[in-house]
């Protein structure tokens, strides 16, 4: 039994000896292997791309626009500051939004220029103007972007007419 023994580690003794050329296999194997996973990554995207059905945009996927860029037909999310004062006289900050189409932006880039913003709130049609120069305004959010065919879409108070969205 000793002599299997012996016979063993000898055996084991040159798997063991750093001198064997395995390093530099795996600096081969390495050095290709990241060549090929950049070229799958690209062809990938691409598929990917290819492949993606367009999907609508939800609650979250709205990007975040310049007051001066706010045109007529687009849906937007007004967020403005709001203090409540409760009966033992503490404020209390929140913010307050009000998701609406844009019916007119007036006097371009003065310092009294407001927009006119619409929604239909339980049947009823409820619409505010917005000075874009007050401080309490704190974000505006693009959603979605309608063609019109007037510069100030005052017809769409009357109407159930649906506009056509553009893709952008």
């Amino acid at each position: 039994m000793a002599d299997e023994k012996t016979e063993e580690n000898t055996l084991k003794t040159p798997a063991k000896n750093p001198e064997e050329p395995k390093a530099p296999e795996a600096a081969t194997s390495e050095t290709k292997a990241p060549v090929e996973t950049e070229e799958k990554t690209a062809l990938e995207e691409v598929v990917a791309e290819v492949e993606k059905p367009k999907a609508k945009k939800g609650k979250l996927d709205c990007e975040e626009i310049n007051p001066q860029n706010i045109k007529p037909g687009m849906l937007i999310r007004v967020h403005q500051k709001i203090v409540d004062v409760n009966p033992k006289g503490e404020e209390k900050e929140r913010t307050q939004m009000f998701q609406g189409m844009v019916l007119a932006h007036k006097h371009g880039t003065e310092a009294g220029a407001t927009i006119t913003v619409r929604k239909v709130s339980g049947g009823i049609g409820v619409e505010k103007i917005f000075p874009l120069a007050m401080p309490s305004l704190t974000k505006f959010e693009l959603v979605r972007t309608y063609q019109t065919h007037q510069s100030k879409p005052y017809y769409l108070r009357t109407t159930k007419k649906r506009l056509k969205e553009v893709n952008a």
